[in-house]
């Protein structure tokens, strides 16, 4: 088929209006297409190829639409989306008995996902086709943007047929931001101190500031879940888990003397201490 078609958006044109177009041209009835495809798949005939994709542009429309929520332009999106219906109609075989529609979808997305994989992140997310599907299903079947507990995250990989592990790793990468590897040497000079950049770590062959990174996203969701389960306990509870664990070796308080403290027994301490735990580990996991 001709590459320099009219049926990619103009740069310089109006998304509203180009949506208008599109969904002024009429849906073809199962016996108009199946006519127009034997027209062009037996005779290469370009004007029944024209017809068939333009009265599926709205369908490529409704498509790019569920793709809104990677920060990529609409218009973008259903450029890619033209290229893959483009792709179906030219090897689209009338005589297998469905309609174009069902036959198309699988090169309109993949032509999608290629262009969301290739721009979403300046670092690829995704490389192998087990983490394209899990980028693109992860997305869909979380229940909210934070960070998965373990009951969601054994059920997503049970649904998608992958490891917890491969879960985790995905959510991270997803969970990251890009980050700027130039540096402005003036804002150093006005500083007198040399700023963080990645770009420095470049020169590194051992470092991977990307571990690093991930690694203190992890420390920060771990210290948030650990405040919320200490904010839980009563305040004995509370008090007797900063002494004994929260603070350096050298300074930790005695079963003893918490016991004297608050007037019980070292092994009352001590059960409270456990309690307090096993309350915290549930939080944790939860």
């Amino acid at each position: 088929m001709n590459k320099k078609n009219k049926y990619l958006i103009n740069s310089s044109g109006s998304i509203d209006n180009y949506i208008r177009i599109a969904n002024s041209y009429p849906i073809l009835t199962a016996k108009e297409e199946y006519e127009l495809a034997k027209q062009f798949y037996f005779d290469r005939n370009l004007e029944a190829a024209k017809k068939l994709i333009l009265s599926h542009l709205r369908f490529i429309i409704h498509i790019a639409r569920s793709y809104s929520g990677y920060g990529l332009l609409q218009s973008d999106l259903i450029q890619e989306g033209n290229i893959g219906l483009m792709k179906a109609v030219y090897r689209f075989n009338p005589e297998i008995g469905v309609r174009l529609v069902s036959f198309a979808i699988h090169w309109i997305k993949a032509e999608i996902h290629e262009y969301v994989l290739r721009n979403w992140r300046i670092v690829k997310v995704a490389t192998t086709k087990a983490q394209r599907k899990l980028f693109f299903n992860l997305r869909r079947t979380k229940q909210h943007i934070k960070w998965l507990n373990r009951n969601e995250l054994n059920i997503i990989a049970k649904k998608l047929g992958v490891s917890k592990k491969d879960v985790i790793e995905m959510e991270s990468r997803m969970s990251m931001k890009d980050m700027t590897v130039d540096f402005n040497s003036e804002d150093d000079n006005q500083n007198n101190q040399t700023s963080y950049y990645p770009i420095f770590h470049l020169c590194d062959k051992s470092s991977d500031f990307t571990d690093t990174i991930e690694k203190n996203n992890w420390d920060i969701h771990a210290s948030n879940k650990l405040n919320k389960a200490l904010n839980r306990l009563d305040k004995r509870s509370r008090d007797i888990i900063y002494a004994r664990w929260l603070v350096d070796n050298n300074n930790r308080t005695t079963l003893k003397e918490l016991a004297n403290k608050y007037g019980v027994s070292a092994e009352r301490v001590r059960q409270l201490e456990k309690n307090a735990m096993r309350k915290i580990r549930i939080e944790i996991e939860s």
